[in-house]
């Protein structure tokens, strides 16, 4: 058993618990319309967009249900730049539960997340120029509504990170 020999780390001020928990529930409303989707609700989609999205196999809903799963646990690591377990791997984990995280690891694990968030969500502010023929036109404005939060996650995750890497570097 690795033995905690983490240096003390002041707590994450405020704002960044704030953001990080913000940026954790950043997902969660097009997570519940993928699974919506994925229990065979239309949920804004014509029912050949439906067909189209969902297919006619299992692998459809296992699809979206899981894409929901991981990208929410994506979000939720966001938890750990403010929190005990993002400095010191949790003694549960096998090999190395108990020992400090390298700074610069957690860091650039978190900075590829932002340049990948950004790459992914940004194009959602033009949500609304593309038209779907799969998708009523009310359908498609509250799905635009839906996604739109995401856009805000890597500018949140920067945030957290920067955050995260001045009181690493302090201790």
């Amino acid at each position: 058993m690795i033995v905690d020999e983490a240096p003390a780390v002041a707590a994450a001020p405020r704002w960044a618990r704030r953001a990080a928990h913000a940026a954790a529930l950043l997902a969660l409303p097009s997570g519940l319309w993928r699974i919506g989707l994925a229990l065979g609700f239309p949920l804004g989609h014509t029912d050949e967009g439906l067909r189209a999205l969902v297919g006619t196999s299992a692998w459809g809903p296992v699809y979206l249900v899981a894409l929901s799963l991981l990208t929410e646990a994506a979000a939720l690591l966001t938890l750990g730049l403010v929190a005990r377990w993002g400095e010191v791997a949790p003694r549960w984990v096998p090999l190395v539960g108990g020992a400090p995280l390298p700074r610069r690891a957690v860091a650039g694990a978190a900075w590829l997340g932002v340049a990948v968030l950004a790459v992914l969500w940004t194009p959602f502010l033009f949500w609304w120029t593309l038209p779907d023929d799969g998708m009523t036109p009310l359908g498609h404005t509250l799905v635009g509504f839906l996604y739109l939060p995401l856009v805000a996650w890597a500018p949140l995750l920067a945030a957290v990170t920067v955050s995260y890497q001045r009181r690493r570097a302090a201790a």
